[in-house]
């Protein structure tokens, strides 16, 4: 097995990314409010499993099922929506031999939650191969989770053998064009976004200028101050372009929610927890269900990694969200399989090398979340 620890810092740090330390950021163990925030650092292990959102003054807010018993009961009763990423249903490889397992243990974790989520969104990826009977396994497994819905959106997996024909024939149902959709709920408007038809040299996700007009018509009648979120598989966010992790037209997409005050972003495809902050709008990439992928640049190329079995719990996860009105962004938080922290391989390295205008972009990051009165936790999936 390879490890790598030689990431170009510099060329990853220009797209403006967030990189964890050793200590996820978090150098005093308690904050104003007196939260232990180490204790809430050890919740966070749960990273991989899904990710849960909750309302908070018409704001989502998101944390990790594991971090329950640090939660006010204000905060417990607004679960809102959780996100699943990146199932890959049909892969058998080394980096996982039992992808439907791990599936079936995030969809548990979820169940276990003292409230269920009124929605699950799955951002892409959920088979292999677009095979029917990938499709069939998955959708077995995911109606198992005690939710009113789940919304999706295709990965270029599920589009890649017949250019999206099946995926379209089971979860295409009222969307436009190849697959693109809204919705309302709780005074949120959800956007579905397709990126990974047409892609771009080097592998980078394309909306194109008739889904980009429609999201231009879609968002036109909506108050400034409607919270939306948009969720698509590949980040709509340049993380890392030589492999393909960003999208080549997203700044146009983006361009149509800047007068928004409240806009989170919701990808997968990276299979790792990456963060990032541009104005009025939050960025969130989810850990896979299914397997890692290296972090950018630490590896030839990407695609599936091999771990020890004992760690790949801890490397796969799933995204939970709350909503808290009264707050402008989001803080999110999510967990892994293992319940287990991550390890800290390379992080002390990593720190060192961490250029002076990220540690601004940290410290800035922290000192709004210090005015929310709540832990500022930068993490990805190292």
């Amino acid at each position: 097995m390879s490890h790598y620890h030689d990431r170009d810092d510099a060329r990853f740090d220009e797209h403006g990314n967030t990189r964890p330390t050793g200590s996820n950021y978090i150098a005093d163990d308690k904050s104003d409010d007196g939260l232990d925030r180490r204790g809430f650092l050890r919740c966070m292990a749960w990273a991989g499993t899904a990710t849960l959102w909750g309302l908070a003054g018409g704001i989502p807010v998101s944390f990790r099922p594991n971090c329950l018993r640090y939660l006010t009961e204000a905060e417990r009763k607004s679960i809102f929506f959780a996100q699943i990423s990146d199932s890959h249903i049909g892969f058998n490889k080394d980096a996982n031999k039992d992808v439907t397992a791990t599936l079936q243990e995030a969809v548990a974790r979820l169940n276990s939650l003292p409230q269920a989520p009124a929605l699950v969104l799955h951002t892409g990826d959920i088979t292999q191969l677009a095979k029917a009977e990938e499709f069939d396994t998955a959708n077995e497994v995911l109606k198992g989770v005690r939710t009113d819905r789940i919304f999706y959106v295709p990965g270029e997996h599920d589009v890649a053998t017949d250019n999206g024909a099946s995926y379209l024939g089971r979860y295409g149902k009222n969307t436009k064009g190849s697959g693109w959709y809204s919705f309302d709920h709780s005074g949120v408007h959800f956007i579905g976004l397709v990126n990974v038809l047409n892609l771009k040299a080097g592998g980078l996700g394309s909306l194109g200028a008739m889904q980009i007009d429609w999201l231009r018509k879609d968002v036109s009648g909506l108050s400034s101050s409607t919270p939306i979120v948009l969720f698509a598989h590949v980040p709509l966010w340049t993380v890392y372009p030589e492999w393909g992790w960003g999208t080549d037209d997203s700044e146009q997409a983006l361009g149509l929610l800047k007068r928004f005050g409240s806009v989170t972003v919701l990808n997968g495809h990276i299979h790792q927890i990456m963060q990032k902050v541009e104005g009025n709008i939050a960025f969130h990439t989810a850990m896979s269900t299914a397997f890692p992928q290296p972090a950018p640049g630490t590896a030839p190329a990407p695609g599936p990694m091999k771990v020890e079995p004992e760690r790949l719990k801890s490397v796969l996860g799933v995204t939970d969200v709350t909503f808290i009105p009264g707050r402008s962004t989001l803080a999110v938080v999510d967990a892994t399989l293992s319940g287990r922290p991550r390890g800290d391989e390379g992080r002390v390295d990593q720190q060192r090398r961490r250029s002076a205008p990220h540690r601004e972009r940290r410290e800035q990051v922290q000192a709004v979340a210090r005015a929310r009165h709540r832990p500022a936790v930068c993490s990805d999936s190292y």
